[in-house]
């Protein structure tokens, strides 16, 4: 089962969420963790990985044979992203962007004069360490690269389904969180009861119904009397699968790296029930 962990907006403590839960699974599955948060990862922070290996990921980007070209400019002005720029006359170059390029080939397949073939340009890598009882992959995206997207999709690539995987998916609802939410079996959402939390949990929410995506929502620094998210998850028909309790020892466990059910273990039947409940909501 592949479970990935996701939030309307940075700060609701989806890596929190995403890390506890993983560490209180671990000892009863073959689990394996992916942090897909490419541009800001720090699910390492908590789970502490140690000796980790790492592998480039490379996108294509056009390179131009200059014994060929003859600065047409067909390749600049079928580039939708704008990747390409030919000047010509005394210049006679072919200025390649490789952040703007997307790697779609048209300029390559489409030169009159197979002018143009295509190089690997790294975007990022990605990490890989076995902590006790869980496989760890941490995507990374390389400073002022756009393609956080395309560095997702490779580390999905090593999805074991056969193991459990918790997925910690950026914050927001663009691009690259339908990259990390895209073919998953269940999606948990954090949200804080807070009205910016549900603001942005009601954009999460209709994402995930377009994607026809089963979710349940974790509320974070719950306190009695709250029902902003309960009142709109029940009009919603979205089951509430955990409340953890607005805790001033959680923040402080949080502040230096520590997941707070390795030493608020009380804390633990939090978790209890979220597979069970999740693995019934995906069986319906």
């Amino acid at each position: 089962m592949v479970i990935v962990v996701a939030s309307g907006k940075g700060g609701t403590g989806k890596t929190t969420v995403a890390t506890n839960l993983a560490l209180y699974l671990s000892p009863g599955y073959n689990l394996s963790f992916m942090d897909l948060d490419v541009e800001e990862p720090n699910a390492h922070i908590f789970l502490k990985p140690r000796e980790a290996k790492d592998t480039p990921v490379n996108k294509k980007i056009p390179r131009i044979n200059y014994d060929k070209c003859t600065f047409c400019g067909l390749c600049a002005d079928i580039c939708v992203y704008n990747a390409l720029a030919v000047l010509k006359n005394k210049v006679n170059e072919v200025m390649v962007f490789p952040e703007m390029c997307h790697s779609c080939g048209a300029c390559m397949e489409l030169c009159p004069e197979d002018a143009i073939s295509e190089i690997d340009y790294k975007i990022g890598h990605i990490k890989f360490a076995d902590l006790p009882g869980i496989r760890f992959y941490e995507g990374n995206l390389n400073v002022g690269e756009l393609a956080a997207p395309e560095v997702i999709a490779q580390v999905k690539k090593y999805i074991n389904h056969e193991d459990l995987t918790i997925m910690d998916a950026p914050p927001g609802s663009s691009c690259s969180v339908v990259e990390s939410v895209k073919n998953v079996d269940f999606c948990i959402l954090v949200t804080e009861p807070t009205p910016f939390g549900l603001s942005d949990l009601k954009i999460m929410v209709d994402l995930l119904k377009k994607l026809s995506i089963p979710t349940g929502i974790i509320i974070n620094q719950y306190e009695e009397g709250q029902t902003l998210i309960e009142d709109y998850a029940r009009e919603k028909n979205v089951p509430i699968l955990a409340r953890i309790p607005f805790d001033r020892e959680i923040a402080h466990y949080y502040s230096t790296g520590i997941p707070f059910i390795t030493s608020m273990p009380g804390y633990k039947d939090i978790f209890a029930g979220i597979i069970p409940e999740i693995k019934e909501l995906v069986a319906k």
